[in-house]
C-alpha cells in the first residue's frame, strides 16, 4: 500500500474513538452525501460484521450520520449527529444484518427522499481509509481518499474517449479509473480519481458530451 505523507500511517484528523469505526464510518456516509448531492428525507445503515455488533460503542453510528450530514471526520458535531439529524427531520435507521462478507467493517447504506435514491455499499479498510465497492449495482472500486468523478454514460463506442480527451484538454491527469455496466449496451459506470479537484465548468462540459447521463464529483 502506498501513502502519501506520514499522515496517512498516523491516521487522520479525526473524532474518536477508533479510526476504522469512526473516521471510516464517516468517510463512507460524507462519500454517500456528496454522491446524493443534497439532504436526504432518509437514511438507512445496514451493518455487518463488526460493525454490526460495535456500531454503538465504536461510535459507528454517529459517524456514519455525521457523514451524510456532510461532516469530515475532525467535526466535533459528529457526536451530536442523531440529534442534529433528528432536529433536520432526518429518519435515520440501522439494521444489523448476520450475512457474512469479504470485509468485517462493511455497511450498506441506502438514502432518499420523495424523488431520489441511492445506494452505496462502503468498506472500512484502517487508518479512516475506505473503499466503496458499490453503487447502485454497479461494481466499482473508490477510495473516497481523492477528488474524483463519477459518471453515467450510455454504453457506447466513445464514450469513455470523450471523457479522457476531456479531462487532457485541461491537463487533469488521472490516477485511477474503471469501467463497470450491469448489461452490454446499456447503462454504465466511469469513475475517475484524479490528482485534483476539477472544477465545475469543466463537469458541465463533460456532461454535454454525447453518451453522457450525469456527472457526479466527489472532494477529497
Amino acid at each position: 500500500m502506498k501513502y502519501r505523507s506520514v499522515f496517512d500511517i498516523i491516521g487522520p484528523v479525526m473524532i474518536g474513538p477508533s479510526s476504522s469505526h469512526t473516521a471510516g464510518a464517516a468517510r463512507i456516509g460524507l462519500v454517500a452525501r456528496q454522491l446524493f448531492q443534497k439532504q436526504p428525507a432518509w437514511v438507512t445503515f445496514h451493518l455487518y460484521g463488526s460493525f454490526a455488533k460495535t456500531y454503538q460503542g465504536h461510535g459507528t453510528d454517529v459517524a456514519l450520520v455525521g457523514g451524510v450530514l456532510g461532516f469530515d471526520t475532525f467535526d466535533t458535531r459528529i457526536t451530536d449527529a442523531l440529534t442534529i439529524a433528528e432536529k433536520k427531520g432526518i429518519k435515520v435507521a440501522f439494521c444489523e444484518e448476520e450475512a457474512q462478507t469479504e470485509h468485517p467493517n462493511t455497511v450498506k447504506v441506502r438514502l432518499g427522499d420523495d424523488d431520489d435514491q441511492l445506494e452505496l455499499v462502503g468498506i472500512s479498510i484502517g487508518g479512516g481509509k475506505v473503499e466503496i465497492k458499490e453503487l447502485n449495482g454497479f461494481a466499482l472500486r473508490l477510495s473516497g481518499n481523492h477528488p474524483a468523478i463519477l459518471v453515467v454514460h450510455n454504453d457506447r463506442y466513445g464514450a469513455i474517449a470523450s471523457v479522457s480527451a476531456k479531462l487532457a484538454q485541461y491537463e487533469l491527469n488521472i490516477g485511477h479509473m474503471e469501467v463497470s455496466r450491469k448489461e452490454v449496451g446499456k447503462e454504465a459506470l466511469m469513475v475517475i480519481e484524479v490528482d485534483q479537484n476539477i472544477e465545475d465548468h469543466i463537469l458541465k462540459e463533460i456532461e454535454s458530451l454525447d453518451q453522457i447521463r450525469k456527472v457526479t464529483k466527489i472532494h477529497e
